[in-house]
């Protein structure tokens, strides 16, 4: 049975692996995800933290996506008063950004990323990299 591609054009499903962690193959449900981690850990949906954290996470999932060959790992942890959400994917390249080149349209995400997150960790290994941002829940 085919799963519909989520509201983003991308397929896939955010239906459990095994653990409590979705099997993220979309921003959309990475979303979906980390707004049910932040309901749970109290912070209202409204808040600027709120839309930080959603933003960085389907900046991370997006590019996971797009340019890193789809994603291989999605994990999102709360340790005291931060977020840690960490996105793997297969590519052993490093995030860049290209922004100014009418030919080559975005290169905002991983400076939004770099500027949202309180710190970004990229991690290689073989088969490809995993990328940890840690937001401040307060």
């Amino acid at each position: 049975m085919s799963t519909p591609p989520a509201a983003d054009g991308t397929p896939g499903s955010d239906r459990p692996r095994g653990g409590d962690q979705p099997a993220v193959t979309t921003s959309a449900a990475a979303r979906r995800h980390v707004s049910e981690v932040l309901q749970r850990a109290g912070v209202s949906l409204d808040s600027i933290t709120a839309a930080d954290a959603l933003m960085v996470t389907t900046e991370l999932v997006t590019n996971a996506i797009r340019h890193g060959g789809g994603i291989t790992l999605f994990r999102t942890d709360i340790t005291g008063d931060t977020l840690h959400v960490s996105v793997g994917d297969a590519s052993t390249r490093p995030p860049s950004s290209h922004r100014g080149d009418p030919a080559r349209p975005g290169g905002y995400g991983w400076p939004l990323i770099q500027r949202l997150a309180e710190h970004v960790d990229i991690t290689p290994h073989p088969g490809g990299k995993t990328i940890q941002a840690v937001l401040r829940l307060s």
